[in-house]
């Protein structure tokens, strides 16, 4: 029997953490999608970022394709991901007379109108955003090639060739670091004083209230693990939130088994959050296995109530149908 003594680990929980609303509705209309039509059912690109979801959606009957011609014409429905899609994507889907349902998040698409009525009104459009992230892709891909110009830091903004300076605005991807995008957004209305921006931010609620959820624990951490995906941006942008806000380490986990028990050595105070894409389920298995080697207290020092609902399509409301 092992008599070794455990040492003392406080866990400072963010609150909130975990799903948002997009995410949850996007994961009902999967699971809805298949109570009504049976499987198959065709996801394009994985439903939200978590490998955890996506296998439990697969293990339903869910199968999930890059691009739609790797879809038979079987009639069976179609989802096209949280993040949002390009124009072409919807109408290559029409052409082949597919049955499709969209999931994007509706926080993503009020970015999308935002672009659309931007280019509408003449102006060449600024796009605050990672290159190659699905979300960035369907934003651009709304407009004309060569409407939308993408940067990613603050740097870029000096290196801009616009066509006309008076006649810009600019959008951001929803799950930005809420800092860096302050930065960059400063830095383009200092060289472009007539840009117009979104009526309302577009990094959206989710992202905001976790990061500022890591932001109020950090310096009191010794440090810091999100679990999230390694190409979930928000997630990603919480393990760069702790660094910044006096945590000394912090580190993406996809789950328990993830920990790295040497990088845990000495820490007496651990900072524990989650991407909006990672189940509780995820954090309560961290919790889990951190308690099979320490003794574990966690607190939630922090919590901003989250009641956003986003309803799913109506053709899935009569889901039991």
């Amino acid at each position: 029997m092992n008599n070794v003594s455990k040492n003392d680990m406080t866990i400072l929980l963010a609150s909130p953490r975990g799903f948002c609303a997009g995410v949850d509705r996007a994961i009902q209309i999967v699971e809805k999608s298949l109570e009504k039509y049976g499987a198959p059912v065709y996801v394009r690109h994985e439903i939200v970022h978590n490998k955890y979801v996506v296998e439990g959606l697969r293990n339903k009957g869910a199968v999930f394709v890059e691009a739609l011609d790797e879809i038979p014409n079987d009639g069976q429905p179609v989802i096209f991901s949280a993040h949002g899609v390009p124009k072409r994507v919807p109408q290559e889907a029409e052409k082949r007379e597919m049955f499709y349902i969209d999931a994007t998040c509706p926080l993503v698409s009020k970015v999308h109108k935002e672009a659309e009525r931007h280019h509408a009104a003449g102006c060449q459009i600024i796009l605050i955003g990672h290159a190659g992230h699905p979300e960035v892709e369907g934003t651009m891909g709304q407009l004309p090639e060569g409407a939308v110009l993408l940067i990613e830091t603050v740097s870029d903004v000096a290196e801009l060739k616009v066509e006309n300076p008076d006649n810009l605005a600019y959008c951001t991807q929803t799950t930005l670091s809420v800092d860096d995008t302050a930065e960059i957004v400063a830095a383009l209305q200092a060289r472009f004083p007539t840009m117009k921006g979104p009526h309302k931010e577009d990094i959206c609620y989710a992202t905001t209230n976790r990061q500022n959820a890591v932001k109020e624990i950090s310096e009191n951490c010794d440090a810091m693990i999100v679990i999230g995906a390694p190409n979930s941006s928000n997630s990603n942008r919480l393990v760069e939130v702790a660094l910044s806000y006096g945590c000394e380490k912090s580190m993406l986990v996809q789950r328990g088994s993830d920990i790295d028990w040497v990088w845990l050595e000495g820490v007496q105070i651990l900072g524990l959050s989650a991407g909006a894409s990672a189940p509780e389920v995820l954090v309560e298995e961290v919790i889990d296995m951190i308690a099979t080697k320490y003794n574990v207290r966690v607190e939630t020092p922090n919590s901003t109530e989250e009641n956003v609902v986003f309803n799913i399509p109506r053709v899935l409301r009569d889901s039991a149908a």
